[in-house]
């Protein structure tokens, strides 16, 4: 862990929407938490062993809890159905103190919030920075089905309810989302996109190819793209320290021969999103598969995600 970790008390379990569940979590001493900006996140140890990271969702002027909302996923690595069905109301779980990888830039004239399905989490704790500042916003919130809204009750009644807009894809075409039209660049605003992998890259298409700059873009995924391991090579990793060299299969990601060979290297999401993992490459030219550097990162930051990312060449030098 690249902390300590907080013990926290599950202070409520509430369904919010079909396959949601919020988790409300408070210091078991009763103490205030650690402060936290709009966008961020904490990693949650879960008790099988797995980690996972989920965005807060409550407003970062409250210190007294921590909110979250976990989706069930049908295709779950272990993370939610643990999170539905072993953490309950009373119960005790660790975190790490809040992250920030999705910051809101408060200096920006205006901002457009676009969220898709579980994707709402850390927009809503945007919104509600937004709404206290008395900045200008706009919240799109685009779901399958009106019972699949979470929190929408909540952003019904909220002071900047006139700034959200909901959208259904079972809902009456007027009310739909106009992505063209909500894409439109303007000076001074800036976008945050936030949910499923399709819906994440139809928003960034659009607004790319109506010429958005990239700086003002922001965004935060939530699981990495499924990668076809069929063609993958076995190569070689060196440890710049000891020289010692580690084999690295083409069934095994780095993380895992690296464990192999009793080096430890930290992961969290185990899927290139979080950043965890980070580690500096010295030599070779890694196949980068994460979701958490840029593509100009990828390319000239010498560092790469060994819990998905391979090699390109035979062996690949790190610092470790």
């Amino acid at each position: 862990m690249s902390d300590s970790p907080l013990t926290v008390r599950v202070a409520s379990k509430k369904t919010e929407a079909a396959d949601i569940c919020s988790f409300e979590l408070v210091d078991v001493e009763g103490r205030e938490l650690p402060a936290f900006s709009a966008g961020s996140h904490i990693d949650v140890y879960l008790p099988n062993g797995i980690t996972r990271q989920y965005s807060l969702c409550n407003n970062p002027a409250e210190r007294a809890r921590y909110r979250i909302a976990v989706l069930r996923e049908s295709a779950t690595r272990g993370g939610s159905a643990a999170m539905h069905d072993t953490v309950q109301q009373g119960g005790l779980l660790q975190i790490s103190s809040p992250r920030n990888l999705f910051p809101l830039n408060e200096n920006a004239r205006r901002h457009i919030l676009l969220a898709g399905g579980i994707g709402v989490t850390p927009l809503l704790c945007m919104a509600q920075r937004l709404g206290a500042i008395e900045s200008e916003f706009d919240l799109h919130y685009c779901t399958r089905s009106a019972d699949r809204a979470a929190f929408r009750s909540e952003l019904a009644q909220a002071a900047y309810a006139k700034r959200v807009h909901f959208h259904t894809d079972d809902g009456q075409t007027e009310q739909r989302l106009d992505m063209a039209a909500v894409c439109t660049p303007q000076e001074g605003t800036h976008l945050y996109v936030c949910g499923p992998a399709g819906f994440m890259d139809a928003v960034l298409d659009t607004a790319r190819e109506r010429g958005w700059p990239e700086d003002r873009l922001h965004y935060e995924f939530f699981a990495g793209p499924a990668t076809a391991s069929d063609g993958d090579s076995p190569f070689v990793v060196k440890i710049a320290s000891t020289g010692q060299l580690v084999d690295v299969p083409a069934d095994l990601s780095v993380v895992q021969a690296l464990a192999g060979a009793g080096i430890d290297v930290p992961v969290a999401c185990e899927q290139g999103i979080c950043g965890t993992c980070l580690t500096r490459v010295l030599a070779g030219q890694p196949d980068h598969r994460d979701l958490f550097l840029s593509s100009e990162e990828q390319v000239t930051g010498g560092q790469f995600t060994p819990c998905c990312s391979r090699s390109r060449t035979p062996m690949l030098v790190l610092d470790l």
